[in-house]
């Protein structure tokens, strides 16, 4: 990375782990790295309201018919990013939905490191023309940091939250939009979207979808791009589906993205 590069990509993740911290703190939760022995517990301060976070998460996976498992980390903050060097080369910022139950466990507190991640990393190093390494060269955020096992039980977790947390939902959401829209121009690298079906109107993630248009209202011919999720082999299916044999895998990628754009985020 150039040294503007670096310096952009260092205040991100400051200020990323900052607004988690803040996120957490707000929901009732301190902040507890993965090196350290224990997750955080909630000590539930005069801010909370209503039921706490963590358990209307595994009430939302009770109720989906999700197996149970501990919530350890109710809003995670991606430390993969703490490992990125000024030497090393990013290529890619890859947007996903959610942390899911592998993101959000103590020891990992890091974004696609389950079952889609690993279809990622098979996708990329199966196309090497694309020159990208999946753990190397591509940055991972996600459209929130507030965990569910599947990202459709953040509905159940929002009918049954509390007016605050809504609130900070919103905002986890506004924030990463405006300030990955941010990074990506700093770095002058594509943005895939993976996953778009809660980006339209009226969804989970509308928030996100209408903050991200309104911070390239004046850069709509941006390198940002919308694709179908890793998950369930849904972004291989649609790819080889749509896919133009006559064109080369990026520009196939690049047609796919910019159709998906316009038809889900409209510009």
């Amino acid at each position: 990375m150039t040294l503007s590069e670096w310096q952009a990509l260092s205040l991100f993740r400051d200020d990323f782990k900052a607004a988690c911290k803040d996120w957490l703190h707000r929901c009732g939760y301190t902040y507890s790295a993965p090196a350290e022995s224990q997750p955080a517990l909630p000590y539930l301060n005069s801010s909370t309201e209503g039921t706490p976070l963590h358990l209307l998460q595994q009430e939302a996976a009770k109720a989906d018919g999700t197996p149970f498992y501990p919530v350890e980390t109710p809003i995670v903050y991606n430390h993969s990013l703490d490992e990125v060097q000024e030497a090393d080369h990013v290529k890619l910022i890859i947007i996903s939905d959610n942390p899911g139950k592998n993101e959000q466990l103590h020891i990992n507190q890091r974004y696609l490191v389950g079952q889609a991640g690993k279809v990622a990393e098979g996708f990329f190093r199966r196309n090497p023309s694309l020159d990208i390494d999946f753990r190397q060269n591509a940055i991972i955020l996600n459209k929130t940091p507030v965990h569910t096992a599947k990202t459709k039980e953040l509905k159940y977790v929002l009918d049954n939250a509390g007016s605050s947390f809504r609130s900070l939902f919103e905002e986890t959401q506004v924030w990463l939009a405006a300030r990955t829209a941010a990074l990506q121009q700093a770095l002058q690298c594509p943005l895939w979207l993976i996953g778009y079906g809660e980006l339209r109107k009226k969804s989970l993630f509308t928030p996100y979808a209408e903050e991200l248009k309104r911070q390239y209202a004046s850069h709509a011919d941006a390198p940002v791009f919308v694709f179908q999720h890793f998950s369930m082999n849904c972004f291989a299916i649609d790819l080889k589906k749509q896919s133009n044999p006559a064109l080369s895998i990026g520009e196939n990628l690049r047609t796919i993205g910019l159709r998906h754009r316009h038809e889900v985020l409209g510009w």
